[in-house]
């Protein structure tokens, strides 16, 4: 792995460094195989990334490159730019929620700073051939935080409630909830809706793709209005 960077300057600098190469071309230089698909490696993106900019390995509460208080995430994307997925944020608490605030939630610290990369996604595009893209330092503007902290709030509200059935992929327009686990047996403990304690699925924070690619759209508008 790359040494930590020490500054955001200088991990902007090692981003654009990578931007335009193939997975190919990254894999070999951090002596990594390149699988067939993302089927059964679906981290091996980010892990690659995560070697190339020095961010230390693991998925964590805190961000990537804590120290700078700046989150990683890698975005694939389609031939005209736009984002393919949702993108996780976090797992989200169904226990001891009771006093959680959207100012002190790992929702908000994931995303108070997030360096956007985003990579080919197509699938036709043997996983080799695909080429990471033009980085972005991004944080919520004023809009974006008030749309975030409404999501959260309504999300949390049902958890807390124990309304884990009625929470469906519509709540949310920028954040939405959606289970988060290997399979159907992975359960994890919370409350019902009579406070009782029931097993159910880890649910994760997931950013809905129109809201990332207001994102992109915005730095590409920037860009053009710098030329």
């Amino acid at each position: 792995m790359k040494p930590i960077p020490q500054t955001e300057a200088e991990l902007l600098q090692r981003a654009n460094q990578i931007a335009g190469c193939s997975f190919a071309e990254l894999a070999e230089e951090a002596n990594m195989d390149v699988p067939l698909d993302l089927k059964r490696d679906k981290g091996w993106v980010g892990q690659l990334l995560e070697w190339h900019l020095g961010a230390p390995a693991g998925s964590k509460p805190q961000q990537d490159f804590s120290d700078l208080g700046i989150e990683l995430k890698s975005i694939p994307v389609s031939y005209s730019g736009k984002p393919l997925e949702t993108t996780f944020v976090c797992v989200a608490p169904l226990t001891g929620v009771h006093g959680l605030t959207w100012e002190t939630s790992h929702v908000r610290n994931k995303l108070s700073r997030v360096l956007w990369i985003p990579v080919e996604g197509e699938r036709e595009i043997p996983l080799a051939e695909r080429h990471v893209g033009t980085p972005l330092l991004w944080s919520p503007n004023d809009d974006e935080e008030i749309l975030l902290k409404n999501d959260w709030e309504e999300l949390m509200e049902m958890i807390v409630f124990g309304q884990f059935d009625q929470i469906s992929a519509r709540h949310g327009v920028a954040l939405h909830l959606r289970p988060k686990a290997a399979n159907s047996k992975a359960l994890t403990e919370a409350y019902n809706i009579n406070g009782k304690p029931i097993k159910t699925l880890p649910r994760g924070f997931y950013l809905r793709t129109q809201f990332t690619a207001q994102i992109l759209q915005n730095a590409f508008n920037s860009l053009l209005n710098e030329e």
